[in-house]
């Protein structure tokens, strides 16, 4: 008799743990916000699972803002910023934070600039002082100036320069690929730009772009959310506002005509080619399925184009993919989703975008299975949660988010966006934003390669022979 019911009971249980596991596969992260006088925005996150703090202050202006005969200058400041003030000497910034058993760190992006650290709860005090210093001034003068021009310089010989594809899915593609200087220009810099930078710059960057009211804090992990506004009120509210410059319009449509580059390649082996495309607006209902699909095309080793191009056709040797300089979530302005892959030196540009053209209209004409959305999507949403496991890259999700969206609560809803893309979702945006016309291609070959090709009918959209290329050693 109970064995007759066995069946009913493993269905009742195998019903029960799947609303178990939808309810408890849904992490939601305390968000709560207050803005002080001054204008300074600060978020906190309490986590009460290890005695340590994550600290990130997000500044809302990075490549994009920075004047335009000073390409690089944003980069150059994040730098300066780690020099020291007045009230604390430089290396007491990073003195202080190792010393307490933390670590920090600084990045430069087209639409932001984030400071970072972690650090056992009791340096919370001083984390958040040190900040507050260095909101409030620096140490300008001549000599940190120099000595920081010259490591960026070197920065850019060691990171583009001296290596094999020199960065060009990245920096070169936006040069082609967009039509305003906010959204094209080297955000790395040009040495002469960077030579040209005067302390008068550094100062009125700071004074334009650094006040309180142009920024965000952020404190995920042992603290409660009074003790984490009354540390902000006490170290930050007494910085006055600054008024912040308008910003110009940098907004673009997508392209309509396809553009093609070639490139030489002194210190690679093998081609490389990246196609980019226009990617929806932050905000817009596409962004999502966008998302998803460049996941679907290029996340993994198991996507489409990874099992198209490498393991099917054997054309490429790699295929990975990149949005802008960051995710799919932290822009403010034009950004496109690129493809890139080193490509076999018996195949072509031709052949790699015959076959990525292949893949993109099956998406377009079936979308994807379900069982290979679930899959992505799957691996999207762990993805997302195993970064913020970590309380620095939590604080700074939540400061990014805040900064750019202007509501931290994007952290819980990016979750729900991604569940619900469809597979007519995907259809769709690869109809309207993977076309020729929205593409930009770079075609990277060594020099040796470029040197001992025939001569060959242009490709479409190419230059013409003799014509100038952009090409990056």
């Amino acid at each position: 008799m109970r064995m007759r019911h066995l069946p009913v009971l493993i269905a009742g249980l195998s019903l029960s743990l799947t609303a178990f596991a939808a309810t408890t596969d849904k992490w939601n992260i305390p968000v709560n916000v207050k803005k002080l006088d001054n204008g300074l925005t600060v978020i906190v996150s309490p986590d009460h699972t290890s005695p340590t703090v994550g600290v990130s202050v997000v500044y809302h202006v990075g490549m994009r803002l920075e004047p335009k005969n000073r390409t690089g200058f944003a980069h150059l400041f994040e730098h300066l910023m780690f020099q020291g003030t007045p009230n604390a000497p430089k290396g007491v910034f990073d003195k202080t934070i190792t010393g307490g058993g933390g670590r920090n760190n600084g990045s430069t992006r087209p639409d932001f600039t984030n400071y970072i650290e972690t650090a056992p709860v009791s340096s919370i005090d001083s984390i958040l002082w040190l900040e507050a210093d260095r909101m409030k001034t620096l140490d300008f003068n001549e000599k940190t100036l120099k000595n920081q021009q010259d490591v960026v310089k070197e920065e850019i010989r060691v990171n583009v320069k001296n290596q094999p594809y020199g960065g060009f899915m990245w920096i070169d593609i936006n040069q082609q690929a967009f039509q305003k200087w906010e959204n094209n220009h080297d955000g790395y810099g040009s040495f002469q730009d960077l030579e040209g930078a005067s302390l008068d710059d550094v100062r009125n960057f700071h004074r334009d772009y650094y006040g309180p009211n142009n920024a965000v804090l952020a404190i995920s992990g042992d603290v409660t959310p009074a003790q984490g506004f009354a540390l902000a009120k006490k170290y930050f509210a007494g910085i006055p506002k600054r008024p912040t410059p308008p910003t110009s319009d940098f907004s673009e449509p997508l392209n309509t005509a396809e553009k093609r580059i070639e490139q030489s390649d002194a210190l690679a082996q093998v081609p490389a080619i990246a196609a980019g495309w226009k990617m929806p607006t932050r905000g817009s209902k596409d962004l999502a399925p966008m998302a998803v699909l460049g996941e679907l095309l290029a996340g993994d080793d198991a996507s489409v184009l990874y099992q198209g191009l490498v393991k099917g056709r054997e054309v490429a040797l790699n295929v990975d993919s990149l949005y802008g300089l960051t995710s799919p979530w932290e822009f403010d302005g034009p950004t496109l989703f690129t493809v890139f892959a080193l490509y076999k030196p018996t195949s072509s540009a031709d052949v790699m975008l015959k076959s990525i053209d292949e893949e993109i209209a099956k998406v377009v004409a079936s979308g994807a299975d379900a069982a290979t959305l679930a899959r992505v999507k799957t691996r999207m949403l762990a993805n997302w949660y195993n970064t913020l496991e970590s309380f620095m890259d939590r604080a700074d999700t939540l400061a990014k988010l805040q900064t750019l969206w202007g509501d931290a609560n994007v952290v819980n809803q990016i979750p729900g966006w991604i569940d619900g893309v469809t597979s007519e979702d995907l259809q769709r945006v690869a109809k309207t934003y993977l076309t020729a016309a929205n593409r930009t291609v770079i075609d990277r070959k060594p020099v040796a390669k470029t040197a001992a090709a025939p001569a060959a009918a242009p490709a479409p959209g190419a230059p013409a022979p003799g014509a100038p290329t952009a090409v990056k050693n």
